[in-house]
Order: C-alpha cells, then structure tokens, then sequence
C-alpha cells in the first residue's frame, strides 16, 4: 500500500512557473526554511541532515515568521521572511506556536493570508508497519483555507452575546472545486466527495456546493459525490476505503483532516501542503510544538519528512523525494530504529541517522 499510494503525494494541478535566477545556482534551488518554535528547530534539522544525505539540491535560507505590527498598527510577518518566499516561491515549515498575547493572530492564519494560500492538500496513506485500526486508507482532504468561519470577523454584538462571521465567496469555492478536480485528474484519482451542510446553512454551504457542482460537469471522466459532514464522519470510521478526493470549506478541513490522519496513526505521520496562488507553495507539519519534549532528542520528524517529500515533488525532484521516502518507510516497516511515538525507544538523532543509513545504501 504504502509504496504506490504514496507515489504521487501532491498534485501536479499548479503549474510552477520558471524559477528565476535567484532560486537556481549550479542547480540548487532555493526553499525558505521556517523551523518554527518548540520541537520545530530538530526536527528542521534532521529533514536538513536527511537532505543532506540524499545529495538534494536544495539551498536553504532560514527564516523567523513571528508576527510584528507593521503601519497602521496591522500584523505582519517580518519584511525579510516575504522577501524570502516572495523570491523562492516555496517554503518548508515547522509547527508554530501563536504567542498569548491580545489581538496577537494566529501566526499559521497569517502566513495563509499573507501568501494566499488557498488550498489545503493532506494525503492519508496507511504506511506498511505501522499498525493502526485501519490498513487500506488512501484518501486526500482538499480544504478551503482562505474563509469560512477562520475569516476572523467576530464582534460583540451586546455584552455576553458574540457574533462569529462564515463568510463564503463564489470565486474561493470555484477555485477550490477546480483544484480538487484537478488534483483527481492528474493523480489519477476516481472520485470527487463534496462536503457540506448545506442542509443548515443554505446560502453559505450552497454557494459552496453550487460551485462544486458547476466545475464538476467539466471533469465528466471524476465521480463527483456530494455528502453532508456528519455523514461523511460517520461513513469515514467505519470504512475509509469509500473516499478517495474530499473538497470541503474551511472549519470542516480543519477537523476532517485531523480525523483522516488519526486513521493512519495520527499527525505525526501525516505531511501537508499549501498551495497558493502565483505559484507559491508552504508545505508544512502540522502536529504541535511540543514544548514538553523541546530540546531532548525525543521528537519525531517524520510528519515534516513527508512534507518536505511533497515539497520535493512539487518541484519536480522527483527522484530524490522517492529515496527519501523509501528510506524513511523502510526504516518504519523495520521496527528497529524508530521514536517513542511509532513504538520505539530510540532518540530524534539515532531515527534520523538511520534514514541517512538507508539512503546512502540506496546510491
């Protein structure tokens, strides 16, 4: 299962423009590096090492993304990580912490913003060794990430009563829909599941439909299936089998994604991308800082590995991704050398270490 389904791990349905001259040198290629907070920074470090392994030619600049107020008092990233991405077009991102502090913005929301990154692309394979309840899932959630209810328009409308703004657009649910078909089609995926509850929200959630339904009748050779959420969650724990593309606003790609990598073992397993517009894509893990295991060799990095694999492909290094991953599943159907969290006992460094083992067994 683990070796075909996850071949193709990222659509080819956005095209890259040419990189410019400052993302090529002697073949290197160019990718922002935002190591993120808590355990972000090893296991940055071991994908680094891994890379390093697999002779990838990837150069990478490393950036700090924690917000700052710009003019008007607005949040921004710092100016030097948007120059970063805005000339690489393509960045690799550990977990972020949103710091507690009063209007401060969610720092994973604001990248998303910043970057118009409108599609949330997270494939759920079951990995071959890696025992879960579940063995055959091989699904993608498609997630809408620029609106919805994450919009962040909310007020009080009195004292003690808060308002919450769902805010759906013709143009974001088209593109969205046209990029899940279009993912189906070029990976060569069967089916298209809508989901939605338009049954409740029917202006909001029917827009959304509406649009599906609309770029569906112009990929006639992709089922396309409409399904309302509860239902989707419900047929998803008894048989994940039935799904194979999901498109899907905002808030239910947050929680449905989630549910999705817990049938493969969880977030720490599962990679991300996003992909926005004018060719910039942020692929990124999407498990939490761990605080409580920051610094002691204990972290697995095997969620921003896959990531950085999609990366990998995403641009093309097709071969390169393939050794890295077959090195790092390879590892994993082993059950020799693997972290606390796949069953092991061995450290963030001895894991690493054994995939860079593997890769050089490979050449």
């Amino acid at each position: 299962m683990a070796g075909s389904a996850w071949r193709s791990m990222l659509s080819q349905a956005v095209r890259r423009p040419a990189l410019s001259s400052a993302s090529l040198s002697r073949g290197m290629q160019t990718v922002t590096l935002i190591p993120g907070d808590g355990i972000g920074p090893e296991i940055s470090s071991a994908v680094m090492k891994i890379f390093e392994a697999a002779k990838a030619p990837i150069r990478w600049e490393e950036r700090n993304v924690t917000a700052i107020k710009g003019p008007g008092g607005r949040w921004m990233i710092p100016p030097d990580a948007k120059e970063s991405m805005d000339r690489s077009k393509i960045g690799l991102k550990g977990p972020l912490k949103t710091p507690i502090a009063a209007g401060h913005p969610s720092m994973n929301l604001l990248l998303r913003k910043t970057f118009d990154l409108y599609a949330n692309v997270r494939p759920c394979v079951s990995i071959e060794g890696y025992k879960t309840p579940y063995t055959d899932v091989d699904l993608v959630t498609i997630r809408e990430n620029t609106e919805g209810e994450y919009s962040g328009i909310e007020h009080v409308i009195v004292d003690g009563v808060v308002q919450s703004i769902k805010l759906i657009t013709e143009n974001a649910s088209r593109r969205i829909a046209e990029y899940a078909f279009e993912y189906a089609r070029n990976n060569q995926r069967n089916s298209v599941t809508a989901v939605h509850k338009a049954n409740i929200m029917r202006m909001s959630d029917g827009l959304f439909l509406r649009k599906c339904r609309e770029v569906a009748e112009n990929y006639k050779d992709i089922k396309f299936t409409e399904m309302y959420l509860d239902t989707v969650c419900l047929n998803m724990v008894q048989d994940p089998t039935q799904f194979d593309v999901l498109v899907m606003p905002n808030l239910y790609g947050d929680i449905l994604s989630d549910l999705c990598a817990g049938l493969i073992g969880g977030l720490g397993v599962t990679p991300s991308g996003n992909i926005g517009a004018n060719g910039v894509a942020i692929f990124e893990s999407v498990h939490g800082t761990a605080p409580d295991i920051a610094g002691m060799d204990m972290a697995n990095p095997t969620a921003l590995l896959l990531s950085a694999v999609m990366m990998l492909r995403h641009m093309g290094l097709h071969d390169y991704g393939q050794k890295i991953q077959t090195a790092c599943f390879d590892t994993i159907r082993d059950k020799k050398v693997l972290t606390k969290d796949l069953g092991g006992n061995s450290k963030c460094s001895e894991f690493t270490a054994e995939i860079c083992r593997r890769i050089q067994d490979l050449d």
